[in-house]
Parts: C-alpha cells; sequence; structure tokens
C-alpha cells in the first residue's frame, strides 16, 4: 500500500514557488495529477467538477499578479486541501451530511482569506466526519485502505499522508486534529483555543473548536501557522513561568525543554501498544538529553471526561437546534443520537461544567508549573488507526488538552506491529504556540533519528523488535536512566499506569 502515500515538503514547495524555479501551474498540475491517481481510493477530496480548470484558472492569475519574486507572498501558488466544515466562496459547504448545501452557506471564513492573502489556492474541500462529530466520512487511511484515517478532520490528514497536497485545514473540538494525524503518520498542529479565528467554520462545540493544519514537517506547520494565527511571533518570548523559552534547537543552540509525563488515570486509558512505544520514545529523548519528569495529574479524569461530554453535547444541540427543527430525518443517527443528549443537559448543569473546567485549567496550569514543566509529552492516541470505516478512533488522549484549550502537536514516531503509524503527542502552554512548535522541532530530530547521543540504537522509536515484552511492573525510580519523578509521586508502573490498568469509560465525543 505504500503506493498511496506520497511524501511533499510544504517548506520546499513554498520556498521554490516563491523564488520562481517552481509555476503554480506545474504546482495545479502535480496536485490534481495526485489526486486524480489516488484518490479514488483515498477518498480524501470532496469530489468536484472542474476542479483541474477551476485551479490552473487561479494559478494562471497568481503567476500574473506576482511576477516580482520579491513581492510573492509565504505561500504563493502552494495547494491546500480545506475541511468541509469551512466555508470558502465558490465551493459548497456541505459538512459531510445530507443537508442542502445552501442552508449551511454563508461567507467565507477569515483562515481561508489568510490561507489567499498568502497566496495559497484552495485545492478544494476534504472529507469530514458528519458536522465534525463522530458519523465517519468515506475516507480511508493510505496506510492502509481497511483502516480508519481517524476523524474528524479525516480528509485533510489523509490528503497530506497522501501527498495530494502539502498543506491542509482541519478543526479540532476535542481530539480531531492530533488522532488523524498520529494514525496518518503527519505532522498535526492544533493552535490555543482562540488563536485562529473560527468565523465562517460551521461549530460542534464552541467553547472548544479550533482551526489548525496538517504539514509533513514541524517546519510546515510552523510555516503555515505563521500566516494563520493571530499575533504570530517569530522569535522565543518568555514562557508562563517568565523563564527564557530559548531552547535547543535542532543545531544544538539554547537550552532543552523540560518534558512531564501526565502520569495517572488519563495515561492509563492508553493502550498497552501505545504505552511501550511512549516509554522507547521517553527513552529516547532522555538519551538525546532531555529531562523528563513523571507527574502525577488529573486523578480525576473520569469527571473531566463527563464535565467535557456535558459541553460539548449541550453547545452541539444548540448549534444544530435550527437545522436539527428542520432537516431531523436527514441527519446520521451518530449526530442525531449527540444532539438529543445534549437537549437533556439543563442549563444549570452546563454551567457547573462551565466552572468545573475553569477550574481544571487552572489545576493543570498550576501542575505544570510547580514541576517546572515546559512541554507535556503523552501519546496521540490509545494506538495504532482501527480497522474498519464504522469507528474514527478514540479521542480520550487528546481530551484533557483540548478541553484546557491549550495547543498541541502530534509527531509521527516510528510504527504499531502491524505497521501502521504512532504518534507522540506535544502539549504546551495557554498561548505558547511558538515556543510549542520550536522544541517540536527539536523532539522530531530526535525522533527521526539524528541528534542521539553515541551508543543509542539507530532504529525506529517504535521497532517491533523492541517491544515483544510487556513493559515491567516496578515502580517508578529516580535517577537509573529511569523517569525522573516529581516529589508527591505515589508507586506506579514506568509508564505511569496504576497497577490495577485502565478503567473503561466514555471515549468517543468528537
Amino acid at each position: 500500500m505504500r503506493t498511496l502515500l506520497g511524501e511533499r515538503s510544504l517548506v520546499q514547495e513554498a520556498a521554490a514557488l516563491r523564488a520562481g524555479t517552481d509555476d503554480p501551474v506545474d504546482a495545479v498540475n502535480r496536485s490534481c495529477d495526485r489526486i486524480d491517481t489516488v484518490d479514488r481510493q483515498v477518498g480524501a477530496f470532496v469530489p468536484e467538477d472542474g476542479r483541474r480548470s477551476r485551479l490552473l484558472e487561479a494559478a494562471r492569475r497568481a503567476a500574473a499578479d506576482v511576477r516580482d519574486p520579491a513581492g510573492r507572498p509565504a505561500l504563493h501558488g502552494v495547494l491546500v486541501g480545506v475541511k468541509d466544515i469551512v466555508r470558502v466562496d465558490g465551493l459548497p459547504t456541505r459538512a459531510g451530511s445530507a443537508l442542502p448545501p445552501e442552508v449551511l452557506g454563508g461567507p467565507q471564513a477569515t483562515v481561508v482569506d489568510r490561507l489567499c492573502a498568502a497566496g495559497a489556492l484552495i485545492a478544494g474541500k476534504t472529507v469530514t466526519a458528519e458536522f465534525a462529530v463522530t458519523a465517519p466520512g468515506p475516507t480511508r487511511n493510505p496506510h492502509n485502505p481497511a483502516h480508519t484515517p481517524g476523524g474528524s478532520s479525516s480528509g485533510s490528514a489523509a490528503a497530506v499522508a497522501a501527498g495530494m497536497v502539502p498543506l491542509a485545514i482541519g478543526t479540532q473540538t476535542v481530539g480531531s486534529m492530533i488522532r488523524p494525524a498520529a494514525y496518518c503518520g503527519v505532522v498535526g498542529f492544533k493552535p490555543s483555543y482562540g488563536r485562529i479565528p473560527v468565523d465562517g467554520v460551521i461549530p460542534n462545540a464552541a467553547s472548544f473548536d479550533t482551526l489548525g493544519c496538517y504539514a509533513m514537517d514541524v517546519a510546515g506547520v510552523a510555516l503555515a501557522a505563521s500566516v494563520l494565527v493571530d499575533g504570530w511571533r517569530g522569535g522565543h518570548p518568555p514562557n508562563e513561568a517568565g523563564r527564557s523559552a530559548r531552547w535547543r534547537d535542532p543545531a544544538g543552540h539554547g537550552r532543552r525543554p523540560v518534558l512531564g509525563v501526565p502520569a495517572g488515570p488519563y495515561l492509563e486509558r492508553a493502550g498497552d501498544e501505545a504505552l511501550r512505544a511512549f516509554e522507547e520514545q521517553r527513552e529516547q529523548l532522555r538519551s538525546a538529553g532531555y529531562a523528563v519528569h513523571m507527574v502525577p495529574v488529573m486523578d480525576d479524569f473520569e469527571q473531566i471526561v463527563e464535565q467535557l461530554r456535558t459541553m460539548n453535547r449541550y453547545e452541539v444541540a444548540r448549534a444544530h437546534q435550527d437545522w436539527f427543527a428542520r432537516f431531523g430525518d436527514r441527519y446520521r443517527q451518530e449526530t442525531t443520537a449527540a444532539i438529543r443528549e445534549g437537549r437533556t443537559i439543563g442549563d444549570a448543569a452546563y454551567e457547573a461544567a462551565r466552572v468545573r473546567r475553569n477550574a481544571f485549567r487552572a489545576r493543570l496550569a498550576a501542575d505544570r508549573a510547580a514541576a517546572g514543566i515546559d512541554l507535556w509529552i503523552a501519546p496521540s492516541a490509545t494506538g495504532p488507526a482501527p480497522a474498519g470505516l464504522t469507528t474514527t478512533g478514540a479521542s480520550i488522549m487528546c481530551l484533557p488538552w483540548s478541553n484546557a484549550g491549550l495547543p498541541s502537536v502530534s509527531l509521527p514516531a516510528g510504527h504499531a506491529a502491524n505497521g501502521l503509524p504512532l504518534g507522540l503527542q506535544l502539549i504546551g502552554g495557554s498561548g505558547a504556540d511558538e515556543d510549542l512548535l520550536h522544541g517540536a522541532a527539536g523532539i522530531e530530530h530526535v525522533l527521526n533519528g539524528s541528534g542521539r547521543k553515541e551508543g543509542v540504537r539507530n532504529e525506529d522509536v517504535c521497532n517491533e523488535d523492541a517491544r515483544n515484552e510487556e513493559v515491567g511492573n516496578g515502580d517508578v525510580l529516580n535517577g537509573g536512566g529511569r523517569d525522573t519523578v516529581v516529589p508527591g509521586e505515589s508507586a506506579r508502573n514506568a509508564d505511569g499506569r496504576r497497577s490495577a490498568g485502565r478503567r473503561p469509560g466514555p471515549e468517543r465525543v468528537d
């Protein structure tokens, strides 16, 4: 199935297009040829008659409008896929639903305005789960079409993984950017809540909805972020604790960020294969010189899940109140169930959940500061992409970070035993998106096999042969090559699990 995969560097393509060594017309033909070749099997894009003609006309205009390379904007001639809950002038918005497109229409989204102002060409709408909830779209995972690409930004992640476009836009309410990035083996970036305007985007749950982007590497999402994110800072400002965030970059300059592992019931929700890979990733980062601390947090994780679900379902029901009253028979059963559940939640319960969410955010920030953590690290998903297209997988590993409105990024981090990708999730402080991506670039360098100390094996982070044995059940130890434990840590397994094992519970809320 490797023929369905394709790597296109956003940074390299954008640089070539700006310099004039590549041409927007050639870029259009490259994307359209690739879509014609593989999208019948992947299904990442919403079908569009006349796509190539539309894009060739736009490419010729772009080439004619800016002839001087010095005047070409950052994304001049770059092809971008846009999730089909984001309104784009000239393209219908269907949101993966059977509702009439004219009902869902409206002014073009600000995020699209910014892409166009930066010179990008909109390759088309990418497939979404219905209304970005849980009913899966037809998109398949380019690594293995028998598996889901995740959701709800399934089409955007798959389009980048399959080399159809070098950049795609998605959204995350709970896990809709990070999980598909992990399943599809690409880099996914979800900024801090509110740093990209969401006007012109059909809402799922307004208290959580966040726009983000996919590319093949951290440099690519950083380039896109510089165009899309409000007030993007190119430097490295002080972090929340007032310390300089000039962390060690891939060339070895500055200090490395201190990494925190969120030990406790949250981490217990990851599957065994994801946890074994995560332990190996931590070992690899420590061997490269990173400090990794185990930090006990979120002992009330089940209550956090309930709080988010209460807010999410309440807001979904209100967002669809008018549409559902008119077209309820056209909604799929998963979305219908979410809306009906939300209707049973009263205003008082919702307000109580909002209060609990604010308290959680403050507590998590305090835990991070007390432990001296710069970035949290965790598995991006509970494991590799599940088989079949009836589920988009579990969003639980993204849930607390989305609940707190924190910026996060998923990096490809090896493969599962079945060959499907795994991801490592990095989470920064609120508003510190620039610091997150700067730190992620150094960690990406380590995960890709560069920057390791001598003696560290040069195999994949999640090499199957290195993970045949279960993680040991001993307590976490200070020193001795193990994770450092912050004061107050209780006895846990080395991967942060209690010996009692993981607890079941609701996981799919987006």
